[in-house]
Protein backbone atom coordinates (compact mmCIF):
# COMPACT_ATOMS: atom_id res chain seq x y z
CA UNK A 1 0.00 0.00 0.00
CA UNK A 2 1.32 3.44 -0.87
CA UNK A 3 1.34 6.32 1.58
CA UNK A 4 -1.37 8.02 -0.45
CA UNK A 5 -3.55 4.94 -0.20
CA UNK A 6 -3.03 4.88 3.57
CA UNK A 7 -4.14 8.49 3.87
CA UNK A 8 -7.16 7.76 1.69
CA UNK A 9 -8.06 4.80 3.89
CA UNK A 10 -8.12 7.01 7.02
CA UNK A 11 -10.48 9.51 5.41
CA UNK A 12 -13.87 9.12 3.89
CA UNK A 13 -14.18 6.40 1.26
CA UNK A 14 -14.58 7.60 -2.34
CA UNK A 15 -18.02 7.39 -3.87
CA UNK A 16 -18.67 4.28 -6.03
CA UNK A 17 -19.22 6.42 -9.13
CA UNK A 18 -15.93 8.18 -8.38
CA UNK A 19 -14.17 4.82 -8.28
CA UNK A 20 -15.65 3.91 -11.65
CA UNK A 21 -14.51 7.20 -13.19
CA UNK A 22 -11.05 6.77 -11.70
CA UNK A 23 -10.82 3.22 -13.03
CA UNK A 24 -11.90 4.26 -16.54
CA UNK A 25 -9.30 7.03 -16.45
CA UNK A 26 -6.70 4.57 -15.20
CA UNK A 27 -7.23 2.21 -18.14
CA UNK A 28 -7.67 5.06 -20.65
CA UNK A 29 -10.78 3.43 -22.04
CA UNK A 30 -10.97 5.87 -24.95
CA UNK A 31 -7.72 4.48 -26.36
CA UNK A 32 -9.52 1.32 -27.45
CA UNK A 33 -9.57 3.18 -30.77
CA UNK A 34 -6.06 1.83 -31.45
CA UNK A 35 -7.08 -1.84 -31.43
CA UNK A 36 -10.76 -1.97 -32.40
CA UNK A 37 -10.49 -0.81 -36.05
CA UNK A 38 -8.23 -3.72 -37.00
CA UNK A 39 -10.41 -6.23 -35.18
CA UNK A 40 -13.34 -4.89 -37.18
CA UNK A 41 -11.38 -5.15 -40.44
CA UNK A 42 -10.65 -8.81 -39.69
CA UNK A 43 -14.21 -9.57 -38.58
CA UNK A 44 -15.86 -7.90 -41.57
CA UNK A 45 -13.46 -9.48 -44.06
CA UNK A 46 -14.23 -12.88 -42.53
CA UNK A 47 -17.97 -12.17 -42.79
CA UNK A 48 -17.53 -11.13 -46.41
CA UNK A 49 -15.87 -14.44 -47.16
CA UNK A 50 -18.38 -16.40 -45.10
CA UNK A 51 -21.69 -15.20 -46.57
CA UNK A 52 -21.24 -11.50 -47.44
CA UNK A 53 -23.47 -10.43 -44.55
CA UNK A 54 -22.67 -8.41 -41.43
CA UNK A 55 -23.55 -10.41 -38.33
CA UNK A 56 -24.22 -7.65 -35.83
CA UNK A 57 -24.52 -9.87 -32.78
CA UNK A 58 -21.16 -11.44 -33.44
CA UNK A 59 -19.61 -8.05 -34.14
CA UNK A 60 -20.94 -6.82 -30.80
CA UNK A 61 -19.35 -9.79 -29.01
CA UNK A 62 -16.04 -9.08 -30.76
CA UNK A 63 -16.26 -5.51 -29.47
CA UNK A 64 -16.97 -6.66 -25.92
CA UNK A 65 -14.10 -9.16 -26.09
CA UNK A 66 -11.64 -6.56 -27.33
CA UNK A 67 -12.62 -3.89 -24.81
CA UNK A 68 -12.72 -6.42 -21.97
CA UNK A 69 -9.28 -7.82 -22.68
CA UNK A 70 -7.73 -4.41 -23.27
CA UNK A 71 -9.25 -3.09 -20.04
CA UNK A 72 -7.85 -6.04 -18.10
CA UNK A 73 -4.44 -5.58 -19.72
CA UNK A 74 -4.27 -1.86 -18.96
CA UNK A 75 -5.40 -2.34 -15.36
CA UNK A 76 -2.87 -5.14 -14.78
CA UNK A 77 -0.17 -2.98 -16.35
CA UNK A 78 -0.93 -0.06 -14.04
CA UNK A 79 -1.12 -2.30 -10.95
CA UNK A 80 2.14 -4.11 -11.67
CA UNK A 81 3.97 -0.89 -12.59
CA UNK A 82 2.64 1.36 -9.83
CA UNK A 83 6.00 1.55 -7.99
CA UNK A 84 7.86 2.33 -11.22
CA UNK A 85 5.21 4.93 -12.07
CA UNK A 86 5.72 6.60 -8.69
CA UNK A 87 9.41 7.19 -9.48
CA UNK A 88 8.79 8.70 -12.92
CA UNK A 89 7.65 12.37 -12.98
CA UNK A 90 5.58 11.73 -16.13
CA UNK A 91 3.53 8.97 -14.51
CA UNK A 92 3.57 10.08 -10.86
CA UNK A 93 0.04 11.48 -11.14
CA UNK A 94 -1.56 8.19 -12.15
CA UNK A 95 -4.50 7.10 -10.04
CA UNK A 96 -2.79 4.21 -8.23
CA UNK A 97 0.15 6.43 -7.31
CA UNK A 98 -1.89 9.35 -5.98
CA UNK A 99 -4.42 7.16 -4.20
CA UNK A 100 -7.35 8.30 -6.32
CA UNK A 101 -7.98 4.57 -6.83
CA UNK A 102 -6.97 1.74 -4.51
CA UNK A 103 -5.14 -1.35 -5.68
CA UNK A 104 -8.08 -3.46 -4.50
CA UNK A 105 -10.51 -1.45 -6.64
CA UNK A 106 -8.17 -1.69 -9.62
CA UNK A 107 -7.93 -5.49 -9.24
CA UNK A 108 -11.72 -5.68 -8.91
CA UNK A 109 -12.16 -3.79 -12.16
CA UNK A 110 -9.47 -5.85 -13.88
CA UNK A 111 -11.05 -9.17 -12.87
CA UNK A 112 -14.52 -8.00 -13.94
CA UNK A 113 -13.06 -7.05 -17.33
CA UNK A 114 -11.35 -10.44 -17.57
CA UNK A 115 -14.62 -12.23 -16.76
CA UNK A 116 -16.39 -10.17 -19.44
CA UNK A 117 -13.72 -11.15 -21.96
CA UNK A 118 -13.87 -14.86 -21.16
CA UNK A 119 -17.68 -14.86 -21.07
CA UNK A 120 -17.88 -13.16 -24.47
CA UNK A 121 -15.35 -15.60 -25.93
CA UNK A 122 -17.45 -18.49 -24.63
CA UNK A 123 -20.51 -17.07 -26.41
CA UNK A 124 -18.67 -16.88 -29.71
CA UNK A 125 -17.42 -20.42 -30.35
CA UNK A 126 -15.39 -23.21 -28.68
CA UNK A 127 -12.12 -22.28 -30.39
CA UNK A 128 -12.37 -18.69 -29.14
CA UNK A 129 -12.89 -19.93 -25.59
CA UNK A 130 -10.01 -22.42 -25.86
CA UNK A 131 -7.61 -19.74 -27.13
CA UNK A 132 -8.80 -16.98 -24.78
CA UNK A 133 -6.34 -17.86 -21.97
CA UNK A 134 -3.50 -17.78 -24.50
CA UNK A 135 -4.43 -14.17 -25.33
CA UNK A 136 -4.29 -13.22 -21.66
CA UNK A 137 -0.71 -14.40 -21.08
CA UNK A 138 1.22 -11.67 -22.98
CA UNK A 139 -1.05 -9.02 -21.45
CA UNK A 140 0.31 -9.96 -18.01
CA UNK A 141 3.88 -10.68 -19.14
CA UNK A 142 4.26 -7.30 -20.89
CA UNK A 143 4.49 -5.07 -17.78
CA UNK A 144 7.04 -7.47 -16.28
CA UNK A 145 9.01 -7.43 -19.54
CA UNK A 146 10.72 -4.15 -18.77
CA UNK A 147 12.29 -5.87 -15.77
CA UNK A 148 14.07 -8.63 -17.70
CA UNK A 149 14.45 -7.57 -21.34
CA UNK A 150 15.30 -4.45 -23.30
CA UNK A 151 12.59 -5.43 -25.79
CA UNK A 152 9.26 -5.23 -23.93
CA UNK A 153 7.90 -3.50 -27.04
CA UNK A 154 8.03 -6.85 -28.83
CA UNK A 155 5.89 -8.44 -26.12
CA UNK A 156 3.36 -5.63 -26.51
CA UNK A 157 3.37 -6.19 -30.26
CA UNK A 158 2.70 -9.91 -29.78
CA UNK A 159 -0.20 -9.12 -27.46
CA UNK A 160 -1.73 -6.71 -29.95
CA UNK A 161 -1.21 -9.07 -32.89
CA UNK A 162 -3.71 -11.48 -31.37
CA UNK A 163 -6.61 -9.06 -31.81
CA UNK A 164 -7.27 -9.46 -35.57
CA UNK A 165 -6.58 -13.20 -35.38
CA UNK A 166 -9.09 -13.63 -32.57
CA UNK A 167 -11.64 -11.45 -34.35
CA UNK A 168 -11.42 -13.61 -37.48
CA UNK A 169 -11.78 -16.81 -35.44
CA UNK A 170 -14.79 -15.25 -33.69
CA UNK A 171 -16.59 -15.15 -37.04
CA UNK A 172 -15.47 -18.38 -38.68
CA UNK A 173 -14.46 -20.61 -35.77
CA UNK A 174 -11.35 -21.53 -37.76
CA UNK A 175 -7.73 -20.46 -38.07
CA UNK A 176 -6.77 -18.05 -40.88
CA UNK A 177 -3.31 -17.19 -42.12
CA UNK A 178 -4.70 -14.03 -43.74
CA UNK A 179 -5.71 -12.91 -40.25
CA UNK A 180 -2.18 -13.71 -39.06
CA UNK A 181 -0.76 -11.35 -41.70
CA UNK A 182 -3.04 -8.56 -40.49
CA UNK A 183 -2.25 -9.40 -36.88
CA UNK A 184 1.49 -9.20 -37.50
CA UNK A 185 0.99 -5.84 -39.24
CA UNK A 186 -0.89 -4.51 -36.21
CA UNK A 187 1.59 -5.95 -33.71
CA UNK A 188 4.64 -4.52 -35.47
CA UNK A 189 2.86 -1.18 -35.96
CA UNK A 190 2.05 -0.88 -32.25
CA UNK A 191 5.47 -2.17 -31.21
CA UNK A 192 6.96 0.52 -33.44
CA UNK A 193 5.04 3.39 -31.96
CA UNK A 194 5.71 2.04 -28.47
CA UNK A 195 9.40 2.54 -29.29
CA UNK A 196 8.59 6.18 -30.01
CA UNK A 197 6.54 6.57 -26.85
CA UNK A 198 9.28 5.06 -24.67
CA UNK A 199 11.75 7.73 -25.79
CA UNK A 200 10.28 10.27 -23.39
CA UNK A 201 11.18 8.10 -20.37
CA UNK A 202 14.85 7.47 -21.15
CA UNK A 203 16.28 9.41 -18.21
CA UNK A 204 13.85 7.96 -15.66
CA UNK A 205 14.26 4.44 -17.05
CA UNK A 206 18.04 4.59 -16.86
CA UNK A 207 17.95 6.07 -13.36
CA UNK A 208 15.70 3.32 -12.01
CA UNK A 209 16.85 0.30 -14.01
CA UNK A 210 13.78 0.05 -16.26
CA UNK A 211 14.68 -1.73 -19.49
CA UNK A 212 13.74 -0.56 -22.97
CA UNK A 213 15.28 -0.06 -26.40
CA UNK A 214 15.71 3.73 -25.90
CA UNK A 215 17.26 3.20 -22.47
CA UNK A 216 19.72 0.62 -23.82
CA UNK A 217 20.55 1.97 -27.28
CA UNK A 218 19.48 5.63 -27.14
CA UNK A 219 16.68 7.69 -28.63
CA UNK A 220 18.06 7.85 -32.21
CA UNK A 221 18.33 4.06 -32.41
CA UNK A 222 14.78 3.68 -31.07
CA UNK A 223 13.40 6.09 -33.66
CA UNK A 224 15.23 4.26 -36.44
CA UNK A 225 13.79 1.01 -35.09
CA UNK A 226 10.30 2.52 -35.16
CA UNK A 227 10.78 3.58 -38.78
CA UNK A 228 11.89 0.07 -39.72
CA UNK A 229 8.90 -1.40 -37.89
CA UNK A 230 6.51 0.82 -39.81
CA UNK A 231 8.12 -0.09 -43.13
CA UNK A 232 7.52 -3.75 -42.26
CA UNK A 233 3.95 -2.89 -41.24
CA UNK A 234 3.35 -1.33 -44.65
CA UNK A 235 4.74 -4.40 -46.42
CA UNK A 236 2.47 -6.68 -44.36
CA UNK A 237 -0.59 -4.54 -45.10
CA UNK A 238 0.21 -4.76 -48.80
CA UNK A 239 0.50 -8.54 -48.42
CA UNK A 240 -2.84 -8.64 -46.60
CA UNK A 241 -4.50 -6.57 -49.34
CA UNK A 242 -3.22 -8.94 -52.02
CA UNK A 243 -4.15 -12.05 -50.03
CA UNK A 244 -7.73 -10.88 -49.49
CA UNK A 245 -8.29 -9.44 -52.97
CA UNK A 246 -8.77 -5.90 -51.65
CA UNK A 247 -10.14 -3.25 -54.00
CA UNK A 248 -9.34 0.43 -54.67
CA UNK A 249 -10.80 1.77 -51.43
CA UNK A 250 -8.53 -0.40 -49.28
CA UNK A 251 -5.50 0.61 -51.34
CA UNK A 252 -6.50 4.25 -50.85
CA UNK A 253 -6.59 3.63 -47.11
CA UNK A 254 -3.16 2.05 -47.28
CA UNK A 255 -1.84 5.14 -49.06
CA UNK A 256 -3.27 7.29 -46.25
CA UNK A 257 -1.48 5.07 -43.73
CA UNK A 258 1.85 5.53 -45.52
CA UNK A 259 1.41 9.33 -45.58
CA UNK A 260 0.51 9.28 -41.87
CA UNK A 261 3.63 7.23 -41.11
CA UNK A 262 5.79 9.73 -42.99
CA UNK A 263 4.20 12.59 -41.08
CA UNK A 264 4.59 10.80 -37.75
CA UNK A 265 8.29 10.24 -38.26
CA UNK A 266 8.86 13.77 -39.55
CA UNK A 267 7.62 15.44 -36.36
CA UNK A 268 9.55 13.31 -33.84
CA UNK A 269 13.31 13.77 -33.84
CA UNK A 270 16.03 12.51 -31.48
CA UNK A 271 16.59 15.97 -29.98
CA UNK A 272 13.01 17.22 -30.25
CA UNK A 273 10.31 15.09 -28.62
CA UNK A 274 7.95 18.03 -28.06
CA UNK A 275 5.41 16.66 -30.54
CA UNK A 276 5.64 13.05 -29.40
CA UNK A 277 2.10 12.96 -28.02
CA UNK A 278 0.75 14.21 -31.32
CA UNK A 279 2.61 11.43 -33.11
CA UNK A 280 1.55 8.78 -30.60
CA UNK A 281 -2.08 9.54 -29.88
CA UNK A 282 -3.42 11.70 -32.72
CA UNK A 283 -1.60 10.19 -35.68
CA UNK A 284 -1.93 6.56 -34.66
CA UNK A 285 -5.62 6.99 -33.83
CA UNK A 286 -6.07 8.53 -37.27
CA UNK A 287 -4.25 5.60 -38.91
CA UNK A 288 -6.54 2.99 -37.37
CA UNK A 289 -9.79 4.81 -38.08
CA UNK A 290 -8.82 5.81 -41.63
CA UNK A 291 -7.85 2.30 -42.66
CA UNK A 292 -11.01 0.86 -41.12
CA UNK A 293 -13.26 3.35 -42.95
CA UNK A 294 -11.56 2.60 -46.25
CA UNK A 295 -11.63 -1.17 -45.65
CA UNK A 296 -15.34 -1.02 -44.80
CA UNK A 297 -16.09 1.01 -47.92
CA UNK A 298 -14.12 -1.48 -49.98
CA UNK A 299 -16.04 -4.46 -48.59
CA UNK A 300 -19.40 -2.74 -49.09
CA UNK A 301 -18.55 -1.92 -52.71
CA UNK A 302 -17.48 -5.53 -53.27
CA UNK A 303 -20.80 -6.86 -52.00
CA UNK A 304 -20.86 -6.96 -48.18
CA UNK A 305 -24.46 -6.38 -47.11
CA UNK A 306 -25.55 -4.63 -43.94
Amino acid sequence: MTAAEGVLGRGSAPRPDGKVRAFLKLVMIEHSVFALPFAYIASLTAMFRLDREIHWGRLLLVTVCMVGLRTFAMAANRIIDREIDARNPRTATRELVTGALSVRSAWTGALIALAVFLGSAALLNPLCLALAPVAVVPMVVYPYGKRFTHYPHAILGLAQAMGPVGAWIAVTGAWSWDAVILGLAVGIWIGGFDLIFACQDVQADRAHGVLSVPARFGVPAALYGARAAHVVTTVLLVWYALATGAGPFFWTGLLIVVVAFLYEHSIVRPHDLSRLNRAFFTTNGFIGISLFVCALADLLVRGLTV
